[in-house]
C-alpha cells in the first residue's frame, strides 16, 4: 500500500484562529504555520484561487516548514475558467473594462500567457525545495465532459510540467452512466491524477464519491455534507463536522485506494472553526490503527 498523508485545506481561516485550536504562543503567521506543520505533513493552499501567489510568500512557506512538508496549491481562478475579479489580476495585465469579473477570453492572448507564467513562476521556491505536492485544478460546474475540455486537461498537464496538476470536476456528466469509465480510462491513459470528492449530493455541481487512482498520486477532498451547500456564506457551505463513525467508514476505503497509488493525499475541506483539523486528526489516528 502506498503512503497516505492527511492535512486540511486551510491553516489561516479566521474562524479557525477564533476556535482556540492554536495555542496562545502561536501568535504570528510564522508560528501558526510552524505549529500546523508539527501536527500534519500536508496542507492545501486555497487563497491562491482568489489571488495569485507572490514568490516571496512561497519562499517564506518553505522556510517555515520541515523539510518533508508538502503544500498542495489551488490554481488561480483564471486558469480554471472561473470568473476572476479584475482587482485580483496583476495590475499590468488588467483589461480596460467596467466589469468586476472577467474570464480568460476577456484577456489578450499575451496577457493570458503571462498569467500562467507568473502563477507557476511564483511557486518555484516550493518546487526547488521539493515541497510542492500538487496543483489543484477545480473546474466550474459548466466544465462538462467533452473533447475540448479533455484537451484542456492535457494542455494543463503540459503547461505545469514538471509540477503535478490534479483535477477535480464539478459536473456530474463526467460520471453519468458509461461516462464514468470513459473519464477514468482517459485519465489513466494520460496519467492525469483524479481528485475524488466527498460532498453533498443532489445539486447542480454534485459529483459522486467515486474512489479511483488514475496516476501514481491519488487525492481525496472532503467537503462535508452541509445542508446549506448553496449558501454564499463559505462557512455555512463548509461548516460540517464529520462524525467518528463517518470517518471510520472512510478509513478502509482510503486504504484500498492507496493500494493503487504511490501516495494518497487526503484533505479535509470542511473549514469552519477547528472542524477540519479535528477531523483530520481523527482520520490520521484511524488510518494509523
Amino acid at each position: 500500500m502506498g503512503e497516505i498523508i492527511v492535512g486540511t485545506a486551510s491553516w489561516t481561516d479566521r474562524t479557525l484562529l477564533d476556535s482556540g485550536w492554536y495555542p496562545p504562543t502561536a501568535d504570528t503567521p510564522e508560528k501558526r504555520l510552524a505549529y500546523y506543520a508539527r501536527q500534519f505533513p500536508l496542507v492545501e493552499v486555497d487563497a491562491t484561487y482568489y489571488s495569485p501567489p507572490a514568490e516571496r510568500t512561497a519562499r517564506l512557506w518553505v522556510q517555515r516548514t520541515p523539510q518533508d512538508f508538502t503544500f498542495n496549491v489551488k490554481a488561480f481562478s483564471m486558469l480554471t475558467g472561473h470568473p476572476t475579479r479584475v482587482s485580483a489580476l496583476y495590475k499590468d495585465l488588467r483589461p480596460v473594462t467596467d466589469k468586476r469579473t472577467v474570464y480568460p477570453g476577456d484577456l489578450t492572448a499575451q496577457a493570458y500567457e503571462e498569467v500562467w507564467s507568473r502563477f507557476l513562476g511564483a511557486l518555484d521556491p516550493l518546487v526547488e525545495a521539493g515541497k510542492l505536492g500538487a496543483l489543484l485544478f477545480q473546474f466550474p460546474p459548466w466544465f462538462t465532459i467533452r473533447r475540448s475540455n479533455k484537451d484542456y486537461l492535457l494542455e494543463v498537464q503540459r503547461r505545469c510540467d514538471p509540477a503535478r496538476p490534479v483535477f477535480e470536476f464539478r459536473h456530474s456528466s463526467w460520471f453519468d452512466g458509461d461516462n464514468a469509465e470513459e473519464t477514468l480510462t482517459f485519465l489513466r491513459q494520460h496519467r492525469l491524477a483524479y481528485v475524488c470528492v466527498d460532498m453533498p449530493q443532489g445539486y447542480r455541481n454534485s459529483v459522486p464519491p467515486v474512489l479511483a487512482a488514475t496516476a501514481d498520486l491519488a487525492v481525496v477532498r472532503f467537503h462535508g455534507h452541509s445542508d446549506k451547500w448553496t449558501s454564499t456564506d463559505i462557512h455555512e457551505k463548509f461548516g460540517y463536522r464529520y462524525s467518528e463513525r463517518e470517518l471510520r467508514d472512510w478509513a478502509p476505503r482510503l486504504c484500498e485506494l492507496a493500494r493503487d497509488a504511490e501516495q494518497t493525499h487526503v484533505l479535509l475541506n470542511n473549514c469552519y472553526r477547528d472542524y477540519a483539523q479535528t477531523n483530520a486528526r481523527q482520520l490520521q489516528d484511524l488510518l494509523a490503527a
